[in-house]
């Protein structure tokens, strides 16, 4: 892979609609990566916004403990590419760094990623990645036996499929301003930024397994044609 700067400071971002009965177990994972990346030096910040939320995932959210700053932005927007794009640039806005040293590592208020995920994202960065696509496995409690079955043939360690997720997508600040950030979109917004990333010059790309997320198993999502759909009806049947 090319050189590139290194990645100093890292952006969090994070959607979330009615997440208050996930979101407590997101924040409480990106606080242990989080806090692993700034023990190494790493200027790390979350930030959450609230996507016309009509529940408790503001009170979670306001109670959780980070070791890192977490900014909270709110929208009444009902879309994932707006909440996306409008944390995005809201977390950009606070920062002071050259953006091909800035990383923006998204998830979901569904997802916990685990301890090494901010370095792991940070070092493939390093590496000369301007893109890591990353992988998301559902949450084993949520499935039937013969659906976590079907989803296990589906996996074949160290070599990722290079599916987008949300969930576990992290871009270089440059590189995603350069192709036009999140469309507002309420779906596959994620991939079609992957899309426009792949094919815009000079920008590296990298499929890993090493940056795996866990997610929900729900099968009825907050996004209509989201992953919840390809687990309710590309599966087998519960």
């Amino acid at each position: 892979m090319t050189s590139r700067p290194a990645i100093r400071t890292v952006c969090v971002v994070v959607p979330a609609h009615d997440e208050e009965a996930l979101v407590g177990r997101c924040l409480a994972g990106l606080a242990a990566a989080a806090g692993r990346a700034a023990t190494a030096g790493i200027d790390v910040r979350v930030t959450v916004v609230l996507d016309d939320c009509h529940d408790r995932t503001a009170d979670v959210v306001a109670a959780a403990d980070l070791p890192v700053p977490l900014d909270v932005v709110e929208t009444d927007a009902r879309s994932v590419g707006v909440a996306r794009a409008l944390g995005t640039s809201a977390a950009l806005a606070g920062v002071d760094a050259p953006l091909d040293a800035v990383w923006l590592a998204h998830t979901d208020a569904d997802s916990c990623v685990p301890p090494g995920w901010v370095l792991d994202q940070v070092a493939l960065a390093d590496r000369g990645a301007d893109v890591v696509v990353g992988t998301v496995r559902p949450d084993p409690a949520d499935l039937s036996e013969r659906q976590l079955l079907a989803w296990a043939r589906t996996r074949v360690p160290g070599r990722p499929n290079g599916h987008v997720h949300g969930a576990n997508l992290g871009v270089r600040a440059s590189a995603y301003l350069a192709a036009g950030g999140f469309a507002p979109e309420p779906l596959h917004e994620d991939v079609h930024l992957a899309e426009r990333l792949r094919t815009a010059p000079g920008v590296v790309v990298v499929a890993s397994d090493v940056v795996d997320v866990l997610t929900s198993g729900r099968t009825v999502g907050r996004a209509p044609g989201g992953y919840a759909r390809y687990l309710r009806e590309d599966l087998a049947p519960a």
